[in-house]
């Protein structure tokens, strides 16, 4: 589901980036755990998150799906905490926490009173290495992992065609699969499976704890060290080595047709890479191409020209995320005004890219830009649990403490050339999948058929 989750969430890669002044500590434990620290002390709140650097995309061929089915076995018993007893405490504490997970990683966090962060890392760290799974458990969930593919994904045109564009658009690279799995895989997990996941994956030495608000370097660490700190490392643990994309030579096109659409639309998606530890520029200049072609719903070149301009469509973007640990995608959006067929709308689309492309990014716009990022950049710092998901997921997927505090001065240091040199090289259809998302055509008429 990234092309629409991306799509509704444009900007993303703006609205995020935390300043270098971020008050940040962080270090590693002898058993290999990661410890960041980001101090806020405007309210007696932590919020602390445990990231894993396991996702869909680390799972074993055959067993898609068991990263995203682990994230809710999580949340059953172990040798001291009885099933479901870890939200039920956090809710009695005041607090609330929940879980997700990605094709890079998948997290788990709380929001707690300050005075309760050793009691999160007490459970946390016992269901690190401690959770049973019983044959009841296992298929439990298994149902509940069923049930939810069946509703968000099987009962959703939209849903299917970005599971069938990714599947199109890697080839080789398991960020084709998707998170929840196939459901001919999810119906054939078994605790085995789940077992193996489990003592392959969650390990000290797999996990990064992030912790944010009201908490000094010191403490933090020194509960850490108390709770995480026993816990031995896995030896399983290997580098993540990913299958890569071979070269790709011919664009590929995808039509779904579902009567449930009511409002039919055009998507693209292209190969683009990611952020870098120390090497951000080129992603940087994507995400500022995103905010320039169709960032903002009524000034972005899409918008102004799609939209207003000739009338054709309803909703246009574009969207890119650079935060993972491989290469992934650009994409753009069309949604045509009733009656403008799915062609018309991507030549249209088409037709302003070419436009951008020979004409390149206006100087002022730029600006203004750079401008909302540099004040998203301010108000993001407001938010102490944001700042947790900001670092723990750059940490995640490769990224440093450094590459996090250094990348909103990148975006503001990005050249109009810099913008241009990406945009020529993402936008290659070669390199690209397009879908189109429609409803049938209605049934002829007895009398229109006979004529």
């Amino acid at each position: 589901m990234r092309l629409i989750l991306a799509a509704l969430a444009i900007g993303s890669g703006l609205a995020a980036p935390a300043q270098a002044t971020d008050d940040v500590t962080s270090f590693t434990l002898e058993n290999g755990l990661e410890l960041v620290v980001i101090e806020d002390h405007r309210a007696p709140v932590v919020t602390h998150m445990i990231w894993y650097r396991t996702g869909a995309a680390d799972e074993t061929p055959g067993h898609s799906g068991i990263a995203h089915f682990f994230e809710h076995l999580m949340f059953q018993g172990t040798d001291d905490l009885a099933p479901g007893e870890f939200s039920n405490t956090v809710e009695a504490q005041g607090g609330n926490d929940n879980a997700f997970t990605s094709w890079d990683y998948t997290a788990y966090f709380q929001r707690v009173a300050a005075d309760r962060l050793g009691l999160m890392m007490q459970m946390e760290a016992e269901r690190m290495r401690d959770l049973i799974l019983s044959e009841e458990d296992v298929a439990t969930e298994r149902q509940v992992i069923i049930e939810e593919r069946s509703q968000r994904t099987d009962s959703n045109p939209g849903a299917l065609l970005s599971e069938q564009m990714a599947a199109a658009q890697f080839l080789n690279h398991p960020y084709g699969r998707p998170i929840i799995g196939w459901m001919h895989e999810i119906t054939a997990l078994d605790r085995d499976d789940a077992l193996a996941f489990y003592t392959a994956n969650y390990a000290p030495n797999n996990a990064i704890v992030v912790v944010a608000g009201d908490v000094t370097p010191e403490d933090a660490r020194a509960l850490a060290e108390t709770h995480y700190g026993p816990l031995q490392p896995s030896d399983a643990i290997t580098p993540r080595l990913r299958p890569s994309e071979p070269p790709q030579l011919a664009e590929r096109r995808i039509v779904l047709t579902d009567e449930r659409v009511s409002e039919p639309y055009v998507i693209r998606s292209y190969l683009a890479t990611e952020r870098n530890p120390g090497d951000q520029r080129k992603a940087a200049a994507l995400t500022l191409l995103a905010e320039v072609l169709g960032g903002n719903p009524t000034t972005s070149v899409f918008a102004r020209e799609l939209q207003f301009g000739q009338a054709v469509a309803t909703w246009s973007a574009a969207f890119y995320d650079g935060t993972s640990v491989d290469a992934d995608t650009f994409g753009v959006y069309i949604m045509p005004v009733p009656g403008v067929p799915l062609a018309k709308a991507e030549a249209a689309m088409d037709a302003v890219i070419d436009t951008f492309l020979a004409e390149g990014v206006d100087p002022e716009e730029l600006d203004r830009i750079k401008t909302q990022v540099r004040a998203s950049t301010i108000y993001a710092r407001n938010d102490a649990g944001g700042l947790a998901r900001l670092y723990g997921q750059a940490l995640a997927v490769g990224l440093t403490v450094q590459d996090v505090q250094d990348w909103p001065d990148i975006l503001q240091s990005v050249t109009e050339a810099e913008i241009m040199a990406a945009a020529t090289e993402v936008f290659d259809r070669k390199r690209a999948v397009t879908g189109w998302l429609q409803a049938p055509e209605p049934a002829a008429t007895t009398e229109e058929a006979t004529e």
